[in-house]
């Protein structure tokens, strides 16, 4: 636990007791996905009692081919995403990929993502900052914990405080990723609040036409994240991930996603008398 959590969304504090949970679909497919995948994790939230942010991205512009189905475009997207927070109430968080992007995706949503492969993109960073929206920034695959702190920094400069780094795996070797449990402690030495990416890190990136993945190791990963100190939680949800348009092979069905977050709880919960232990003077 940070000595000073980052506020999410009004309500939701990352890095304090809580234990916010990102979740939704990899990108827009159509608003009737959207909707379907808000409805089936806001349910989950209810259900677990966690507090929730719905995330689903407008682009995707880091796809492995060009042929790759990269979303709906900005315009469309915040169309879609102003539907949800009207209809559901729910927090949002989506990426963005260009400085431009900032300003209208803050008028829609509460957190801004910097995606993994841009974290050390100064002009984008900035940009989302100066927006005083909750900024997140993906640990890039090829960034150790150690480099992080720089872009947290550039993005603290502008005066917003709400800043934290999700980890997702790092390169190893070729088509793989690891995640370094350390990394929790390190970039919480640095007073750094760290979500933990269960479904990215799952990936097996650059493997043919299509990222691959391996979705069976999504609960021991959690399990081993929590239990290693993040803060939260991130994962993507689809009502039919055979069949999504993007990430498939990674992608949790809504059961296994909230299999997996229940789990997620007791470990936490079961750690709690341990960390209260490792907090006091």
């Amino acid at each position: 636990m940070i000595s000073q959590p980052v506020t999410l969304a009004p309500g939701i504090e990352l890095g304090g007791a809580g234990f916010p949970v990102i979740a939704g679909p990899c990108a827009i497919e159509s608003e009737e996905q959207v909707m379907a995948s808000a409805a089936a994790v806001g349910a989950i939230a209810q259900r677990l009692e966690l507090s929730l942010v719905f995330k689903a991205s407008f682009d995707k512009a880091n796809r492995s081919s060009l042929d790759s189905f990269r979303g709906v475009g900005l315009a469309e997207g915040l169309k879609v995403l102003r539907r949800v927070r009207e209809e559901t109430g729910l927090p949002l968080l989506t990426d963005v990929h260009l400085p431009e992007q900032c300003a209208p995706a803050a008028e829609v949503c509460d957190v801004l993502q910097i995606p993994a492969f841009l974290c050390r993109q100064t002009d984008l960073i900035l940009a989302a900052a100066e927006t005083g929206r909750a900024v997140n920034i993906k640990k890039g695959q090829f960034m150790a914990p150690d480099e992080m702190p720089r872009a947290v920094d550039k993005a603290r400069s502008t005066g917003n405080e709400s800043v934290s780094v999700t980890e997702r795996g790092t390169l190893f070797g070729y088509h793989n990723l690891v995640v370094d449990m350390r990394s929790f402690a390190l970039l919480h030495a640095e007073g750094i609040a760290v979500i933990y990416d269960v479904t990215h890190s799952l990936q097996l990136p650059g493997n043919g036409s299509e990222t691959g993945g391996e979705r069976r190791f999504a609960l021991p990963l959690a399990r081993a994240a929590v239990a290693a100190g993040a803060d939260g939680l991130y994962l993507e949800v689809h009502p039919d991930p055979d069949h999504a348009l993007s990430d498939r092979a990674t992608q949790l069905e809504p059961a296994a996603a909230e299999a997996l977050l229940a789990t997620a709880l007791a470990v936490r919960s079961a750690l709690a008398p341990t960390a209260t232990v490792e907090a006091a003077p």
